[in-house]
């Protein structure tokens, strides 16, 4: 009976010992690159032995941020259930086939125990990545390639800028910006007065086409040059390094009339104090009118002429006050003024009105100069009437502004009448 006790426990030693070596070789035989394994474990005395595999990885997720991709995955184990101790990434050029290439950053480490990294650095391209779980030498297989991650790491250009050149907040209180940019990106305005004191911010996003526009309030800003920055960063995450520059000009000042003067046309000495064709009053602004506010045809910050046949009627009252009406065919709106030509004087007829018309070089004309700041009215040919023929003493001219007119920026000329504190005649 001890005898054949003992033969029983030799039969068990030998049997454990079998699974053990036969483990043991399929171990060395597999290599450390294998999915596939032998457990051995002992239940109740008796050794057994039991094959296992490290499961396929799972496909990862991505996002994009500039040059940086984040990965996250769900966790593998082994077909019997057992956790896997890490995780190896790679990516790829293509959606298949192509060259493995170690990923960066937190991806790089050797393996990654969480279920998520971040691959920095990542070269312009779309780039597609791969999860395989590894169980202490044993590396299971490749998961599937990850949808296309497209990775934009070039900045966005400086964003263009269109301002009004000039602006106030007496009579503008909305300031129109508008620009263009990379469709989808997200524009930082900075805003500035001329001493850097004071400063508005805004963001703005571009539309799909790549347009983009705000209107800003510029009251708590000092008058002078005020500086429009803007920095596009893209749908990416790129920022840009250039910025887009703009300027306007505030200006909260009305402007004013500065002189009036009567010119003859053929220069001081000669026929001086007698109206005769194109002899000129002359008006001075202390700063260019928005030309528009003179003649609705005419462009903001251009000069301009009325001219042609007829187009221009001056006419000179016998209280010797020049008036101008000009054809809706030539200016749909004119807003022109009245000039008094000097108490003391008697330019003007003794009765009714003389009439300056013409068409050629014997026209009237109305012309606005916006480097000088003059506005001229220039007598064509004498149609009707008779004005006086005496020569006139030399008077102090006036002018009464028509309401309306108004600077580049929208402040409005007083209606209140200048007189020039000089004499002149025609």
């Amino acid at each position: 009976m001890s005898h054949r006790n003992n033969r029983r426990a030799g039969g068990r030693i030998r049997s454990r010992v079998a699974v053990i070596v036969a483990g043991a070789a399929l171990l060395s035989w597999a290599g450390p690159g294998a999915n596939a394994f032998w457990t051995a474990s002992s239940i109740g005395g008796t050794a057994a032995a039991a094959a296992d595999a490290v499961a396929a990885g799972a496909t990862p997720s991505t996002s994009v941020s500039a040059g940086n991709v984040t990965l996250a995955w769900n966790a593998s184990t082994t077909l019997a259930g057992r956790p896997v101790t890490g995780y190896t990434v790679a990516r790829y050029s293509s959606a298949s086939g192509g060259t493995k290439i170690p990923a960066g950053g937190s991806c790089a480490a050797q393996p990654i125990a969480g279920l998520g990294c971040t691959d920095q650095g990542v070269p312009t391209g779309t780039w597609y990545y791969t999860v395989t779980p590894v169980l202490a030498q044993w590396t299971g297989t490749e998961s599937a390639r990850s949808a296309g991650a497209a990775v934009d790491t070039t900045p966005p250009g400086a964003p263009g800028i269109s301002v009004p050149p000039f602006v106030n907040t007496g009579n503008v209180t909305a300031v129109p910006v508008s620009g263009t940019t990379e469709p989808g990106a997200s524009i930082a305005l900075t805003i500035t007065d001329a001493g850097a004191a004071h400063t508005v911010t805004k963001t703005v996003t571009a539309n799909s086409s790549g347009a983009w526009n705000t209107t800003l309030s510029l009251t708590g800003l000092d008058a002078g040059t005020i500086t429009y920055r803007a920095v596009a960063t893209d749908t990416a995450g790129n920022p840009g390094t250039v910025p887009g520059i703009a300027t306007s000009t505030k200006d909260v000042t009305a402007p004013t009339v500065t002189a009036v003067a009567l010119a003859d046309s053929a220069g001081p000495g000669k026929d001086d104090g007698l109206m005769e064709p194109n002899d000129t009053a002359t008006i001075t602004f202390s700063e260019a009118l928005d030309a528009s506010t003179i003649c609705s045809d005419w462009a903001a910050g251009a000069s301009g002429t009325l001219k042609g046949n007829n187009d221009v009627t001056v006419t000179i009252s016998s209280r010797n006050v020049l008036t101008v009406a000009v054809n809706s065919s030539a200016c749909a709106t004119s807003r022109i003024g009245t000039v008094g030509l000097g108490a003391g004087t008697a330019y003007g007829p003794a009765t009714g009105t003389a009439t300056y018309k013409g068409n050629g070089s014997n026209a009237s004309t109305v012309s606005w100069d916006a480097s000088t700041k003059k506005l001229t009215i220039t007598l064509g040919a004498l149609v009707q009437g008779t004005p006086n023929g005496t020569e006139q003493l030399a008077a102090a001219p006036s002018y009464t502004p028509p309401d309306g007119m108004k600077d580049r920026a929208g402040n409005s000329l007083a209606i209140t009448p200048f007189t020039s504190p000089t004499t002149s005649r025609f």
